[in-house]
């Protein structure tokens, strides 16, 4: 009798699973959400300030200036975030990098960028983007965008499917979190001493 069933259990299972898979920010059952500390709602809460000036200058470093639900707490429950990302020329680099919670469609809004993620097969895409060109991280695939050019930064603007997309550091996650520098060592066919450095470059200013 169980083998009857069986058929319909997977059916379930199934469904079970790209339910979850899909799932991004969870669905609301109101227009929007209000913070329990705010009193007013008008036009000033669905308006989000904190970009302005972003392209006025070029900073000395990479720099991600974000509008999502930290900074802005009118997108929480609608699935939309926005981040604006600017590299110095001669090396500006976004490290790799992953969202969990959402792909990432990057917009180059100036100056150009080497851009590249790794699918689960462990295949590199890449591509050059030049200004007004849009290129996709699919979600949860690790990714970076590097600024190559000697003389010029780079602008680019990211939006992503989630509120909330979070961003986990590959560099700093796997050697700024405590990790067995011996276990380290193993996993990169490497010694002790070369993890210990490698620590040491990343927590050094």
């Amino acid at each position: 009798m169980a083998l009857k069933y069986f058929p319909l259990l997977i059916l379930v299972l199934a469904l079970a699973t790209s339910k979850r898979t899909l799932a991004g920010d969870p669905d609301i059952l109101s227009d929007f959400i209000v913070p329990p500390n705010n009193t007013t709602v008008d036009g000033t809460f669905f308006t989000y300030t904190g970009l302005r000036g972003v392209f006025d200058g070029v900073p000395e470093t990479f720099k991600v200036t974000k509008a999502s639900l930290t900074e802005f707490p009118a997108v929480d429950g609608q699935s939309v975030s926005y981040a604006v990302l600017q590299f110095p020329a001669n090396g500006g680099l976004n490290p790799p990098h992953t969202h969990p919670r959402s792909a990432e469609l990057l917009f180059l809004v100036a100056g150009s960028l080497e851009v590249g993620f790794v699918d689960t097969k462990n295949i590199l895409y890449t591509k050059k983007l030049q200004v007004g060109d849009i290129f996709v991280f699919p979600k949860g695939l690790v990714h970076y965008q590097f600024n190559s050019q000697p003389n010029m930064p780079s602008f680019a603007v990211s939006a992503f499917g989630s509120a909330n997309a979070g961003t986990v550091s590959v560099p700093l996650s796997v050697f700024a979190t405590g990790i067995d520098d011996e276990i380290l060592a193993k996993s990169f066919k490497t010694d002790v001493d070369t993890i210990k450095k490698i620590k040491a470059g990343l927590t050094s200013k």
